[in-house]
């Protein structure tokens, strides 16, 4: 645009300048004076013109001389960068993303935990949904987990182990032993995989309509006080023992929650 701007004003320079001539000379004189006038206008049109060419061919000297230089003092000139191109499956692909948030999710209960799938194809539970198993080691308690994938990419890990037929009669037996389907709960994974979702929904509720605590009884059942009657608003499936009380009071308070355990249960505060 500046380039037409300026080539359109030398026009208009030359119009005036012609008629300048014509109005005050005549004669030989006027066309001796036209003739210049014509001339140094061509002139300076073709400079004007031929001045990004020669700066173009200049730069382009400038920039071999420069590569020229380095190779003689042995410097490579660095390559270009280059967006690198997604290669693969994309169910691999969104396969590994899931182990990756399954495997965050059983370190931050257990640091050594280490698992791989007993799925023949993982990739297709992936992207259809649905429950599949997971063999789990280093983790002392436990060696195996159930994977639940659902459509909006929630992830849910419940922790299995898996012993003998015949060793769970015997030890059904002899009352050395808590069987498989038995097994004491961890109160962090309880807690994330089954009391946190139920209990951040009922107190925002609760806390909307003007209550502070909450009372979480031994058969699960959570409960509040309503004109000094216990009313029960939900249910906690699997809710640990009396003995992981402490644990859970803990994982409560981690969580932004205050608690303590009473005679009737664990009080949550908030």
């Amino acid at each position: 645009m500046k380039h037409d701007k300026t080539l359109w004003g030398s026009i208009s320079l030359l119009t005036g300048a012609v008629i300048a001539v014509l109005a005050l000379t005549r004669g030989t004189l006027q066309i001796w004076l036209l003739s210049v006038t014509f001339t140094l206008w061509a002139l300076w049109v073709t400079a004007f013109l031929l001045h990004p060419i020669l700066q173009k061919d200049r730069r382009r000297r400038q920039r071999a001389q420069q590569a020229k230089k380095r190779h003689a003092e042995g410097i490579t000139s660095p390559t270009p960068f280059q967006v690198p191109e997604l290669t693969g499956n994309p169910a691999e692909l969104l396969l590994r993303h899931v182990n990756h948030r399954i495997s965050s999710y059983l370190r931050s209960v257990y640091p050594d935990a280490r698992w791989e799938w007993c799925e023949k194809n993982p990739e297709q539970l992936v992207l259809q949904g649905g429950v599949g198993r997971i063999r789990i080691f280093g983790v002392a308690d436990f060696d195996h987990a159930d994977i639940s994938l659902d459509q909006n990419a929630n992830i849910r890990c419940d922790m299995v182990k898996i012993v003998p037929l015949a060793s769970a009669g015997a030890n059904g037996n002899n009352g050395e032993h808590t069987p498989p389907n038995q097994q004491p709960v961890d109160p962090q994974i309880w807690y994330e995989v089954q009391g946190r979702k139920v209990l951040e929904t009922l107190v925002a509720d609760l806390n909307s309509r003007g209550h502070n605590h909450l009372t979480l009884h031994e058969d699960g059942d959570i409960c509040i006080l309503e004109d000094k009657e216990e009313i029960a608003k939900e249910h906690l499936s699997g809710f640990p023992e009396k003995v992981h009380w402490p644990r859970l009071v803990q994982v409560l308070e981690s969580n932004g929650l205050a608690a303590a355990i009473t005679a009737s249960g664990i009080q949550v505060s908030w």
